[in-house]
């Protein structure tokens, strides 16, 4: 019997509907077992897994990506090293190594996805020291679980139920962590929904390998888009197989990550916290490990229960922590008691620890109330921090506490135990028993009643290495941020004629490349000027000599004899000075430099930096000589105008202090408020400054400031108004008229007319003016007063040749004062710069970098793994080679028989002899004083007092040691440089086991034979009186033999600041300023 078409087509129909509901169940069976197991998921992303590699290679990689801008990649510099990389690159670092990824894991950065790798949870800035010793930590998290099985069971279990239940299912060791399919279908479902219903509160579907994504990976940490949250799940779920088809080990450590870095907001006074650890630290002040060790007891207690709900609390603020941890914190008590009754249902806690939870309040940490760092934090971190500043400064970095997150391990030059050691040590002398038992009670030391607590010590020891000066101890006893050592501006006395020596062994080095080659007849048809008696003692010298070396005449140089006698005045910084020695018994002597260095003896150094100065003068053979001989010059009014823009200046810096900020009213009452009465007075002021104005204006203007205005009509304002009209006088007379300094009326009338000017705007636009007020001063009568004026710039001139020379020695500002008294320290210097100064002598004149920081290691063990290392250094040359060496014979002689002799026996050599000791000691005792006309002090006030070495030691370790006293309470103290030098004696035993660590080094060279005889300068004398003007240099007579240096006194005498006694000024012919003035010395800085 044959079926019908019809019922072949039924029975097709049924047996296709049977294939698809058996392939749909079998289908779906598969589907639900692939979304409850992901065997397919499994298979094919940890094959795919495989190959997503990367190594770390020498030098830069051409196979390196980096990611955007998620939280995580920014706090850990991952995503700024191309921006490191390039400030690196341009600071003497290069690419040492670098990760290569594969093409894999490129391809896989081309889809959009995050790179997958073991992620760190706990990262921060490591320093290290140059033997591999941690010398700073500052791990992120502060607390975290380093193993899964550390978590406190109900703490896992908590975090599992409020976000991920079905995270460590031990049934299906294969499944994908990064998706919960029902919790996902659910949450699309309810955002349907939403849109229907805009304020529906849609649940979360993320599971915690998502939500890491997002937090660590996402722009801002957020998800704005699908398109994010499909980014996420799919770079978890590669993530997720990296280590194999089973996630089980992968799903633990995921729980582990997320409670370690999970984001709770910006806690005040603590910044970001991430992590439950640091979570419970921030906001709540619990301990991290007494929390967890209560959560482990399986009783519970009130205790145990406080503990758990604080966790607890944590855990929910996750979802909102800027409102949760903030202003919504009476909303999150409420929810947590929801959250435990859930929690006691489910099974997770107890219904007792639930009770006893339910009783407790959250309760917060008083952030106010925070303690501060305690004993001597900033003390113990000195070159911790320093190094830090500069590492913040090398990467672009400005706050220290963005530095500090930073996935990067820094290699330096500390020496640790080194640094320890110095560090107690200086800790140490607070104590009057130590500092009694030390010896450090004495001349030239502390008094028994001195306040030992003032004093601030710094050392500092560099290393000369093939990779240049290395930084090996740091440190200071001053406990706040600030670094004496690199940071201060201090006047250290005598150390600056360590400068002072070395600019003028540079310009007879200089003299001897320009003259050395000529024979003697065309030495003696060079003219020179007769003020320039370096140019003259030089072609003397080589006329005579036979021996034209470098070095012999360096020597012969320093043989060159200086008078110490302080009776003569000098005229320079714009006016009269006065010198004096340490010690008196030097005031009758007359020595060669030798001697004035071994002793630091200050008025030969005066001398000497006149020299220098009358040579860069008049190092052009007529030139100086003639602008000042002809008043028609046409160099005279280009000085004079520089002079006059130069002092008005001055004056206009004061007036802009007084009047800066003040409405155009308010200036004007302030510049009339000190005036008389007086209607010419003030008809000329308000003429001047308001010349616009008519005459109904002007008459009230009158009327409302004179005393007696009935008596003044309307015809005699009117004449008032005509009389002193704007351009019947000039500035000058309008001043002169008004008993304004004219300056000052020009300056008011500019901030009225221009309220909103700068002082830049005043430099700019009142040239003329301030040239106009010195009109007097270029009229012919007045030459004399032309040439002290003339002198004072050309000295000003030759103060900046002297301050580039000092620059390209290192010299740390950028302006020094443009008086003789520089050779003695009131140009100031800073202890670092000393050091590196003493590096270069150390180094026969050739300037290596200094650095403290070798190698960057960021983002080991990531594919963004890079490493920066210094270059081989490229030394300068600073100083000839022969100055260096004489140089370094001087300050060998200070340590042997001068103002530093208490070192000579130091640091002896286990197999004899000893270490090549030498070095500057340098006193500054630095006050404020105020001089009557006639010269007597009527004030004195103390500002600081500093004492400081700065020395070499063998061929390798150079340094500076300094102590410091500011304030009035320096006052009290009297130890000068002896104090330092006994110091470095005490810290030996301390500095042994570093300088002593590359073996033998040289012994301490002989003291420098006398200069051989060549011809030198008359000893160069006291004037018998001092003029306003310097007088000329006498020409030298014929040269004598050097004498060889004269032993030291017994003890070691320090030296001592000049005091400058001005004599009594003449009537100025312009106003005082009534600050201080650079033309008389007081302070200007060019």
């Amino acid at each position: 019997m044959f079926e019908s078409l019809e019922q072949r087509q039924a029975n097709r129909r049924r047996k296709i509907k049977r294939v698809l509901i058996i392939g749909t169940a079998v289908f779906s069976a598969i589907a639900l077992f692939e979304f409850t197991a992901s065997p397919l998921q499994a298979l094919f992303l940890s094959d795919y897994a495989r190959k997503l590699t990367y190594k770390t290679g020498d030098g830069p990689s051409d196979s390196i990506r980096f990611p955007k801008a998620g939280p995580y990649d920014l706090r850990l510099g991952y995503a700024r090293l191309p921006e490191f990389s390039r400030r690196l690159l341009k600071r003497d670092f290069e690419i040492s190594q670098q990760a290569r990824i594969s093409n894999a894991m490129k391809q896989l950065d081309g889809y959009g996805l995050f790179l997958p790798y073991r992620e760190k949870s706990v990262a921060g800035l490591t320093l290290l020291d140059s033997r591999g010793q941690t010398l700073f930590s500052a791990p992120y998290p502060r607390y975290s679980y380093s193993r899964f099985i550390d978590i406190p069971r109900t703490v896992a279990y908590t975090l599992l139920f409020i976000e991920n239940r079905e995270l460590l299912d031990p049934n299906h060791p294969r499944r994908n962590p990064a998706v919960e399919w029902d919790r996902l279908a659910q949450a699309i479902l309810e955002k349907g929904m939403q849109i229907v219903d805009p304020k529906r509160n849609v649940p979360g579907g993320s599971t915690l390998a998502t939500q890491i994504e997002k937090y660590r990976h996402s722009p801002d940490g957020l998800t704005l888009t699908a398109g994010d949250k499909l980014t996420q799940m799919a770079s978890a779920s590669v993530r997720a197989y990296l280590e194999g088809a089973d996630t089980r080990v992968t799903r633990r450590r995921i729980v582990q990550d997320y409670l370690n870095t999970v984001p709770l907001a910006a806690a005040p006074g603590y910044g970001e916290v991430h992590g439950i650890g640091d979570g419970l630290a921030a906001w709540f002040g619990l301990d991290f490990e007494a929390v967890n060790k209560l959560l482990w007891n399986p009783r519970p207690t009130p205790e145990t229960a406080r503990a758990y709900k604080h966790v607890l609390a944590l855990l929910i603020a996750q979802r909102k922590p800027s409102y949760y941890l903030l202003a919504g914190r009476h909303q999150l008590n409420d929810l947590a008691n929801v959250h435990l009754k859930l929690l006691a249902d489910a099974g997770i806690i107890p219904a007792a620890l639930r009770d006893l939870a339910l009783r407790e309040r959250i309760v917060f940490a008083d952030h106010k109330a925070r303690p501060a760092p305690n004993g001597d934090t900033f003390v113990d971190n000195k070159a911790t921090n320093a190094i830090r500043v500069e590492l913040a400064r090398m990467l672009g970095i400005s706050r220290l506490y963005d530095l500090d997150r930073l996935d990067l391990t820094v290699d330096t030059s500390l020496h640790l135990p080194t640094q320890r050691a110095v560090t107690e040590f200086f800790k140490q002398l607070r104590d009057p028993a130590r500092v009694a038992e030390l010896g450090l009670y004495g001349q030239y030391l502390f008094s028994p009643g001195n306040d030992l607590s003032r004093v601030i010590y710094s050392f500092t020891l560099y290393e000369q290495t093939p990779a240049g000066g290395q930084l090996r101890v740091q440190a200071d006893n001053l406990n706040q941020p600030f670094d004496i050592n690199q940071g201060a501006k201090l006047d250290m006395g005598s150390s600056a004629k360590l400068r002072t020596l070395i600019t003028y062994l540079q310009i007879v080095a200089d003299l001897h490349a320009q003259y050395a080659w000529m024979q003697d007849e065309q030495l003696a048809k060079i003219e020179t000027a007769r003020e320039d008696a370096l140019s003259q003692w030089a072609i003397a010298y080589l006329r005579q000599t036979d021996n034209r070396s470098l070095t012999a005449m360096l020597e012969a140089a320093m043989g060159r004899m200086y008078s110490a006698d302080p009776k003569e005045g000098f005229f320079t910084g714009g006016g009269l000075h006065h010198f004096n020695n340490f010690n008196n018994e030097d005031n009758r002597k007359v020595m060669d430099l030798w001697e004035a260095t071994r002793n630091s003896v200050n008025l030969p150094f005066i001398r000497l930096m006149r020299d220098i100065v009358r040579h860069l003068i008049y190092r052009q053979p007529g030139a100086a000589a003639q602008v000042l001989a002809d008043a028609d010059h046409p160099e005279r009014k280009t000085y004079l105008e520089k002079f006059a823009d130069r002092e008005g200046q001055l004056y206009l810096g004061r007036f802009y202090k007084k009047y800066k900020g003040l409405a155009p009213e308010q200036v004007m009452a302030q510049l009339i408020n000190h005036l008389a009465a007086n209607p010419r007075r003030l008809a000329a002021v308000y003429r001047y400054i308001h010349p616009q104005q008519d005459l109904a204006a002007f008459g009230a203007f009158m009327k409302s400031r004179l005393a007696n205005a009935g008596a003044y009509d309307d015809k005699t304002l009117a004449r008032l108004y005509q009389d002193y009209g704007p351009e019947k006088y000039s500035l000058t007379d309008r001043g002169y008229i008004a008993q304004i300094h004219p300056l000052e009326l020009w300056l008011a009338g500019y901030l009225i007319a221009n309220p909103k000017a700068h002082w830049d705007d005043l430099v700019r636009n009142g040239r003329a003016q301030r040239i106009e007020v010195y009109q007097w001063l270029f009229k012919a009568a007045g030459k004399d007063a032309q040439d002290s004026r003339i002198q004072s710039l050309m000295e000003i001139e030759a103060f900046q040749e002297i301050h580039r020379r000092w620059r390209s020695l290192g010299y740390p500002f950028a302006s020094m004062v443009p008086s003789y008294a520089s050779a003695i320290g009131s140009s100031a210097d800073r202890p670092a710069a000393l050091a590196e100064l003493i590096g270069v002598i150390r180094n026969d004149g050739v300037r290596l970098p200094v650095a403290a920081i070798n190698r960057l290691d960021f983002a080991a063990g990531t594919p963004y793994h890079t490493t920066f290392a210094r270059r081989p250094p490229q030394g300068e040359r600073v100083i000839p080679v022969a100055v260096a060496q004489v140089v370094r014979k001087a300050l060998i002689n200070v340590v042997q028989e001068g103002t530093a002799r208490r070192l000579s026996k130091s640091f002896q050599l286990p197999e004899g002899g000893q270490l090549a000791l030498g070095g500057k000691t340098g006193t500054g005792d630095n006050r404020f004083e105020v001089y009557a006309p006639d010269g007597s002090v009527l004030e004195s006030r103390v500002v600081n007092r500093v004492a400081t070495f700065a020395f070499f030691l063998g061929d390798r370790f150079y340094g500076v040691i300094t102590a410091y006293v500011p304030g009035e309470a320096a006052g009290q103290f009297r130890f000068t440089s002896g104090l330092p030098a006994q110091l470095l004696k005490l810290l030996e035993p301390s500095l042994q086991p570093l300088v002593l660590a590359g073996g033998p080094q040289p012994e301490a060279a002989k003291l420098p034979p006398p200069a051989e005889k060549a011809p030198v300068t008359q000893p160069v004398l006291p004037a018998p009186a001092a003029p306003a003007v310097p007088s000329a240099q006498p020409t030298p007579a014929l040269p004598e033999p050097a004498k060889p240096a004269k032993p030291a006194a017994p003890a070691a005498k320090p030296e001592a600041k000049a005091e400058p006694r001005p004599e009594k000024p003449e009537p100025p012919k312009t106003p005082e300023p009534a600050w201080p003035n650079p033309w008389r010395g007081e302070g200007y800085f060019f």
